[in-house]
């Protein structure tokens, strides 16, 4: 599950994050095959592929597998990988924006399914550009906050070119230009501090905040959008307050 608003937070019952891990194997692997072929197998040389490694491996992606995609994603195994990405641009109920982003060898199929899971649950396309000038291509580095405090993280990545740190629920975000994100990330590191992710993601610029009845129409339309392989990440401008997050986790 990708994307800069918090619904990650207040998900699931235990056999939607089961079934939900396989698919997010699937796109890890896909994350790294595609990574591979842009910049080769040289994880020392590719820092794309070093951090899509590192995610994988953090979500418990077998050593395997991921060896395997790499060798698939460079052409070392022989085998070829032919992804194309897609922007879709939509609306899902209370005039919440969301970018939808395919990788996918198959463009009529990745149509069907994104215009289909919308349509169905309460959704719709918009036209190209009306939704992607609220979003911006940034660097999203989630830091553990397991005994680590703000000025911490603060002290190793502002120095390194940081725009801003946040509260999040594994600890604190971090959010860059997208080209500082190695910069920052390899601070961070240096200053012995654990994060568990770091990505180039849309962060939009305005957020709408919405009730508990609304987001879970929001929650509906994302989950179906992400039940589709072709889906590998799904972005939206979703705020939800404290109250309304503690009321979505009672639904649990």
């Amino acid at each position: 599950m990708s994307g800069h608003s918090k619904w990650a937070t207040t998900k699931h019952k235990k056999a939607v994050i089961d079934a939900r891990r396989a698919k997010s194997f699937a796109k890890l692997i896909k994350n790294i095959e595609v990574a591979a072929k842009i910049g080769g197998a040289d994880l020392a040389g590719n820092p794309t592929l070093y951090d899509a490694v590192q995610k994988a491996k953090k979500t418990s992606v077998p050593n395997d597998n991921i060896d395997r995609a790499i060798k698939r994603g460079a052409g070392i195994s022989g085998e070829s990988v032919d992804y194309q990405t897609i922007m879709y641009e939509g609306y899902a109920p209370g005039g919440v924006a969301i970018l939808i982003e395919c990788l996918t060898d198959n463009k009529n199929r990745a149509a069907a399914e994104v215009r289909t899971a919308l349509s169905r649950n309460g959704g719709n396309l918009a036209d190209p550009g009306s939704v992607s000038y609220n979003f911006s291509r940034k660097g999203v580095i989630v830091v553990s906050g397991e005994g680590t405090t703000e000025d911490d993280v603060m002290m190793a990545a502002l120095e390194a070119g940081a725009e801003e740190i946040e509260p999040h629920p594994s600890g604190f975000e971090v959010i860059t230009e997208a080209s500082d994100l190695v910069a920052v990330r390899a601070a961070l590191q240096e200053a012995g501090l654990d994060y568990e992710s770091a990505d180039v993601e849309f962060v939009p610029s305005l957020k709408v905040e919405v009730d508990a009845e609304t987001a879970r129409k929001v929650f509906r339309v994302i989950d179906a959008l992400e039940d589709s392989d072709d889906v590998q990440n799904v972005y939206s401008n979703v705020d939800l307050s404290a109250e309304v997050q503690a009321e979505l986790e009672q639904d649990d």
